[in-house]
C-alpha cells in the first residue's frame, strides 16, 4: 500500500473518531434524547368547541389519533403538532372537522425531526352519526365509550384499535398495519389490509363479517353474525367459536384454516397451499377435494354443505358433541 493512501486512511479513521467522540458527547450532555436533535419545532394547540355537532371529520397527515369521553362534558381538540403543520379545528354542517392546513415551506428545508405529533378528541357524549378518519401514517384508537351510526377509516400506515359500536357499518381499510376490532356489535364489519394483521373478537354483527388480507394473519374470536366472508394472498386464518346464521366462505393462496368450535349452515373453503383443519358443532355433508394431502371427515349424510378444497395441504375436520 502507498505512503499516501496510508496517510489518507489514518486521516479519515482519526476524522470518524473524533465525530463518535463528538457525537457521544452531545448525546450524554441530551441524556441520550433524540428529540433533543430535532430542527422541527412541536407546539401544543388546544381548541374549544361549543357548537353543537353529530358528525366526526379528520383528514391528517402524520399523527397519532385518540379519541377519550370527556370529564367535564365539553368538547375539544388537543393538537401536538408541528409549529408550521397546524391543524384547522371547526364545526360546519354539524361536523367536526379536524383537518391539516398546508404546510409551510418558506424557510427552504424539511429539517431533522424525532417528534410524533398527535391529536386528542375530547367528545362530551358517547353517541354520534358518522365518523370518517383519513391519515397517511398513525396509529388510530377509538375505544368502546362511544357508539356512532357508521365508521370510515382509511390509513396507510398505521394501527387501528376500534372498540366502538356501530348501528350500521364499519369499514377500515389499511395498507401497512394491523386493526384490532373487539367487544363491539355492528350492522356489518369490512376490514382490508395489505400487510398487517387482523384480530376481531367479541363482536356481535348482524350482517357479514368481512375480512380481506394481502399478507398477514387473520384472528376470529367470539363472534356472532350472518356470514363471514374472508380472502387472502399470504398467511392463515384461525377461527374460534364463530358462528354464522348463513354461511363461511374462506379463500386463501397460502396459509392453513382453522377452525375451533365454529359452525355455520354452509361452508366454503378454498386454499392452494395450506391446511384446513379443526372442530365444528353440527353435522355437514361434506364435499372434499386435496391435490396432495389426505382427507379425514366425518362421513355424515345430513346438515348443510360443507365444502373443501386444497391444492397442497391436508384437511382434517371432527364435529364437537
Amino acid at each position: 500500500m502507498k505512503n499516501g493512501t496510508k496517510a489518507w486512511l489514518i486521516i479519515a479513521a482519526l476524522l470518524i473518531f473524533i465525530g463518535c467522540l463528538l457525537f457521544a458527547g452531545i448525546m450524554t450532555a441530551v441524556e441520550w434524547d433524540f428529540a433533543e436533535l430535532s430542527t422541527v419545532k412541536y407546539v401544543t394547540n388546544t381548541y374549544d368547541i361549543s357548537d353543537e355537532f353529530d358528525g366526526i371529520y379528520v383528514n391528517t397527515d402524520t399523527a397519532h389519533i385518540e379519541f377519550i369521553l370527556s370529564d367535564d362534558g365539553k368538547c375539544s381538540v388537543e393538537c401536538y403538532e408541528e409549529e408550521d403543520a397546524v391543524h384547522s379545528v371547526t364545526v360546519k354542517d354539524n361536523t367536526l372537522s379536524v383537518e391539516l392546513t398546508d404546510r409551510n415551506f418558506a424557510s427552504g428545508y424539511i429539517g431533522i425531526n424525532f417528534g410524533s405529533p398527535k391529536i386528542t378528541v375530547y367528545l362530551p357524549r358517547e353517541e354520534y352519526g358518522s365518523l370518517f378518519i383519513d391519515e397517511a401514517t398513525g396509529d388510530i384508537e377509538i375505544p368502546d365509550d362511544f357508539m356512532f351510526k357508521n365508521v370510515y377509516i382509511s390509513l396507510s400506515t398505521g394501527d387501528v384499535d376500534f372498540s366502538a359500536s356501530v348501528t350500521d357499518e364499519v369499514k377500515i381499510k389499511t395498507n401497512t398495519g394491523n386493526i384490532y376490532a373487539e367487544k363491539i356489535s355492528a350492522g356489518a364489519l369490512d376490514l382490508t389490509v395489505s400487510t398487517g394483521k387482523v384480530s376481531v373478537s367479541n363482536v356481535t354483527c348482524k350482517e357479514k363479517v368481512s375480512v380481506r388480507v394481502s399478507t398477514g394473519k387473520t384472528y376470529l374470536t367470539d363472534i356472532e353474525c350472518k356470514s363471514v366472508i374472508s380472502s387472502g394472498t399470504t398467511g392463515s386464518i384461525s377461527l374460534c367459536n364463530v358462528i354464522a346464521e348463513e354461511k363461511f366462505s374462506v379463500e386463501r393462496s397460502t396459509g392453513d384454516v382453522i377452525f375451533e368450535s365454529c359452525d355455520a349452515a354452509n361452508i366454503y373453503v378454498k386454499t392452494n397451499t395450506g391446511d384446513v383443519r379443526g372442530t365444528l358443532l353440527s353435522d355437514k355433508v361434506f364435499i372434499t377435494d386435496t391435490g396432495t394431502g389426505k382427507v379425514n371427515v366425518p362421513k355424515t349424510i345430513s346438515g348443510g354443505k360443507c365444502e373443501i378444497y386444497t391444492s397442497t395441504g391436508d384437511i382434517d375436520i371432527s364435529i364437537q358433541k
